[in-house]
Formats: C-alpha cells, structure tokens, sequence
C-alpha cells in the first residue's frame, strides 16, 4: 500500500520543499506515506510509540515498550530525480531492540523483511550475509567521506572496492543478501533509516554497530546512532580493526 501511495506521485513534478536546518528534501509523497502508515500501523497497535522522519518528535515515545520507527521514503533525493532506488523502511523496536522489519523498493519489486529469530528474506527467499575476510575481495558500499585517509589506521583506505546507493535501508538490505559485503557510514544516521535494514543483517547472519563497535540500541532520548558498520562478520570484523 505504502508503494501505492508513493507511486502515485511522480517524483519529478512532486511538491517539493527542503527541511529547515539543512535536514534534506522532502516532498508530498513523504508526508502522503507518512500520514497512510501511521493512521493504519498506529490503529492496529495503539499501545506502540511512533518515531517517523517526517512526523514531529517528542519525549511520549519514551513510555512505550514497543515502538514503530519508520522511514516513509527513504532516498527522497532519488525519488525527485525519478531513481528507482527509493525504500520505505518499517521496523519495531522492543525495549530498544528491532524485532521485525521491513524495506520496500517498490520500483524494484524488493522486498526484505527479517523477524528477530526468524532469518532475513528477499521477496520470501531466504539471504544471508558475505562471508568474504579480506579487503582485496570486498565491494563495501561508502560515500566519498568514508574514503578519506585519515579515518584509518596507517592514514590510507583499505584497497577494498568502493560502491555506493542513496538509500541507507537500500544498502543494509543489500548487504544482507550479499550483493555487497559490507556497509558503512561515519556521520550521525537517524533511527528510522538504519532500524529496519539492522535486523536483515542480523537475520541474515552478519554484524553490525556503531563506528566504535557498539551494539546499536533504538528509540532513543536523541534518535541518532553514531555511525553505522555493518557487513559479513569477517569483514566487519576487518573493518573495525581498520578504522582510527
């Protein structure tokens, strides 16, 4: 339903304004999906909190133990240019720990899902995670500020390929299927566009966590994590020990 109601905008000539403070794009297709996913989630579950991108915050989600933390469109950038590597992004968190997730690529006919102790799945085929060890083997997705030098040990970048997608649930779900090997991302990442993709990869075998190697822990006071390793246990592995 979420695909419908995105779709049937067109990216391009959607209502678009940019957030104050530098916060990125959004456009009426957010808010649409936004608003639709929270009127049926909330109905259906009106003990759960809500923490969504594009609904204002506040401290009453603190008093849930189950909480919905949802991403309506992530990737809205690619979604204005007409891209097709758009996600939306669902998940719950119990007690802080994501217990069922879904991303959505509606353009793409994807769809990954994961339920905590239940494995990790792409369009109900079962996935798992790289088990590829070393840098020469890797493809890890990274933008151009992940690349720089100085972030790791010795002052050089691993010789590992380097890709990139827009959409930070796109990549998580990416990883969990072992199209790339790992993931990674410095900056601060908001809860709803990592929630979600942090259960495919633990359903799917693989490790992640902040940059400094802490578990990830959600619906948090400020819904931020400081940055976001994820991968093959091998290769996370390798990516810490890598990084200053």
């Amino acid at each position: 339903m979420a695909g419908r109601v995105a779709t049937s905008f067109v990216g391009k000539t959607a209502q678009r304004w940019d957030k104050p403070g530098g916060a990125g794009p959004v456009t009426e297709a957010d808010l649409a999906v936004n608003d639709m996913l929270k009127s049926i989630l909330t109905l259906a579950r009106p003990d759960y909190g809500w923490l969504s991108e594009e609904t204002e915050d506040g401290a009453k989600r603190l008093d849930h133990d189950r909480v919905f933390i949802v991403d309506p469109i992530d990737g809205t950038r690619s979604f204005t240019e007409g891209a097709n590597t758009w996600a939306h992004a669902i998940a719950v968190a119990e007690q802080g720990r994501i217990t069922a997730a879904v991303v959505y690529l509606p353009l793409r006919d994807l769809l990954y899902t994961a339920a905590l102790g239940r494995g990790a799945y792409l369009n109900d085929a079962p996935i798992r995670a790289s088990a590829v060890t070393s840098f020469e083997e890797a493809c890890i997705l990274a933008a151009k500020p992940a690349l720089a030098g100085q972030i790791w040990v010795g002052g050089t970048c691993p010789a590992f390929k380097p890709a990139y997608r827009p959409s930070l649930a796109y990549r998580l779900g990416l990883v969990g299927q072992a199209r790339f090997d790992a993931m990674l991302t410095l900056r601060p990442s908001w809860e709803w566009d990592i929630a979600a993709g942090a259960l495919i990869i633990t359903e799917a075998g693989g490790t992640i966590t902040n940059q400094r190697g802490a578990p990830l822990r959600f619906n948090n006071p400020d819904p931020r994590l400081d940055g976001v390793v994820a991968g093959g246990q091998d290769i996370h592995a390798a990516l810490m020990n890598a990084l200053a």
